[in-house]
């Protein structure tokens, strides 16, 4: 925020629910000037603009879902003046008449403070998310070379990072990198089996708003209707829907009318909702980015929440079926370049999906943060499993990386476990790799023992793999540690498969506060149906909470509840000391 206000170009990577929108709205208002925020999510735009408008704050937003009368009568009060934080997507910027005209007429009557772009990790071909028309906010340094340039993501991989900065042309930024860890979430992948529907219905009965993520509209549709015939308050949302229909799903879910959404994988929701209790994803995610991000919205106020990922062997033919769809629209040709990379990201998400190690360890490494420890909130964690010294095998492999960088050539972990295991493959054979002294050194271990180990050394940081799509392995001082017998290395064997966790739900555990805490919430629920906001802009759950503990029956104890200022106070401090009131003790 100190370098925002400095207007100093900036690129932040913060934890979904980390606070990225505070570092550029409150520099906003200590500015003189517009600030234009450029977000991809249509929803997401409208949800941070209605709570700044419910505290005072002049902000608007232009995008497709608005009438064309409507969209000019704001444009036109952007240019008086009127606001102090906008709202756009990348493409309505990009438009010539914008470029040329308004923006020129908005520097040179109120000003321009800042440019933010949110989501920057779509200016990167390397993200999971990428989108052709982030790359052209370029334009905006060279028109309005001036004007800082705030960037940020809750996500990035190092790439991405370096991507986005020589993509929109930063100058000098500063860099904040926050922790990507969310203790409060505790992550599983459970096998997909005829079970997988019951187990969710099971959790959706259990209580708590939901997401569930699948990768095809059919498979939406499908599991939609079938939690609505079980009794779930649930509904269709994705990009084949009309408009208004999304919209109206959206508002219904964010004001808890609508208990599951279940949502395509490839169709960012934007969803600006704290109390998401449980995420699932029904079908493998296509990168391990994307799931980071889509995981990440449970649990945003901080209680905890269940982040729960089904894997089968069917979801990886249908993604790599997918990934040979990528071909020129033209000559019909396959798009090597982004089949390799596709292929790489599957690797990574099905590594992650097989690991035997702690999945937050996992996920925190992939986006270039390092976990140690068993983190006690994950299936991996959490379920008693054994370990097994595999020092000695862990030394051939990353032996057989050595003399191959010896000899100035690189490859992957499945070339390494060929030579590994004595293959007569031509290509090995024509390369002379069965005169190397660890060629067939490991021929007494299977194929899938092999693949879990180098899976558990790249987890584990003793080993690394590069990002463009060739996925070549790398030492690091850690593998030469390995090497020379200074470190052991331990893996855990496969455990039995695992009964399904029951999952957390941060409520009261006395019956009489419990009782208390519902009535609250049904009065939070009346008073946001009557102002047309979501339940949490009134009180997020750890103030009814608090407040059913504390039972507060003055103005005064009430103001010394968290997340009550004098706004709320003076709003809604009356009925709810009513409600506590007639609430027996």
């Amino acid at each position: 925020m100190r370098d925002a206000l400095a207007g100093r170009d900036l690129l932040a990577l913060m934890p979904t629910g980390g606070g990225k929108s505070l570092c550029f709205q409150l520099p906003a208002l200590l500015k003189p000037g517009v600030t234009l925020v450029v977000s991809p999510l249509i929803a997401l735009m409208q949800d941070q603009v209605r709570q700044l408008r419910d505290n005072g704050i002049a902000a608007s937003f232009v995008n497709s879902s608005l009438p064309a009368a409507e969209g000019a009568q704001r444009l036109a009060q952007l240019l008086r003046g009127e606001y102090q934080l906008f709202y756009l997507a990348p493409e309505r910027l990009l438009l010539p008449e914008f470029l040329t005209a308004t923006l020129p007429r908005i520097a040179a009557g109120p000003g321009l403070n800042a440019f933010v772009v949110d989501e920057a990790h779509c200016v990167s071909e390397w993200g999971h998310d990428f989108r052709p028309d982030y790359r052209q906010l370029s334009s905006l340094r060279r028109r309005h070379p001036t004007i800082p340039m705030f960037c940020f993501t809750a996500t990035a991989t190092p790439r991405v990072r370096t991507d986005i900065i020589a993509q929109l042309e930063l100058r000098d930024p500063a860099i904040h990198l926050t922790s990507f860890n969310r203790p409060n979430l505790h992550y599983e992948v459970r096998p997909k089996t005829k079970r997988s529907y019951a187990e969710l219905a099971a959790l959706a009965r259990a209580g708590g708003a939901g997401i569930v993520y699948c990768l095809s509209r059919r498979r939406v549709e499908e599991l939609a209707a079938q939690l609505q015939g079980d009794g779930v308050r649930a509904a269709p949302y994705h990009a084949g829907l009309a408009a208004e229909l999304r919209r109206e799903t959206q508002e219904a879910f964010i004001r808890d009318d609508l208990q599951v959404v279940i949502a395509t994988v490839a169709f960012g929701m934007g969803i600006n909702k704290p109390d998401v209790r449980w995420v699932v994803h029904y079908d493998l995610p296509k990168t391990l980015e994307g799931y980071s991000q889509e995981s990440g919205r449970a649990g945003r106020d901080g209680d905890p929440a269940h982040c729960r990922l089904y894997f089968g062997a069917a979801d990886i033919r249908t993604a790599e079926f997918l990934i040979q769809q990528k071909v020129d629209p033209e000559t019909g040709e396959a798009l090597e370049a982004e089949q390799r990379l596709g292929r790489q990201q599957l690797r990574q998400v099905r590594g992650y999906a097989e690991s035997t190690e702690c999945r937050r360890a996992v996920l925190l490494s992939y986006l270039g943060e390092s976990f140690t420890g068993a983190c006690g909130a994950c299936d991996n964690c959490s379920a008693p499993k054994t370990l097994v010294d595999r020092s000695t095998e862990a030394r051939q492999f990353l032996s057989c990386v050595a003399r191959l960088a010896q000899r100035g050539e690189r490859f992957g972990a499945a070339y390494v476990i060929d030579i590994l295991r004595g293959a007569r493959s031509e290509r090995l054979l024509a390369r002379g790799h069965d005169s190397l002294s660890v060629y067939g050194i490991g021929k007494q271990r299977s194929l899938a023992d092999w693949r879990g180990l180098a899976r558990s050394l790249a987890h584990q940081a003793l080993v690394e793999e590069t990002q463009d799509g060739f996925s070549v392995l790398c030492l690091n001082a850690e593998s030469w540690r390995v090497l020379r017998g200074e470190r052991p290395v331990t893996i855990a064997r496969d455990a039995a498969e695992r009964e399904p966790r029951a999952v957390p739900h941060p409520e009261t555990a006395d019956p009489a506060q419990g009782a208390l805490y519902e009535r609250l919430r049904e009065l939070r629920k009346r008073l946001a149906n009557e102002q047309g906001l979501p339940p949490y802009v009134i009180f997020h759950d750890a103030t009814l909470r608090e407040m059913a503990l504390r039972r507060p029956l003055t103005l005064a104890q009430f103001a010394d509840l968290p997340g009550v200022g004098q706004a709320k106070l003076a709003r809604y401090g009356e009925s709810f000391i009513s409600a506590l009131r007639q609430h027996p003790a």
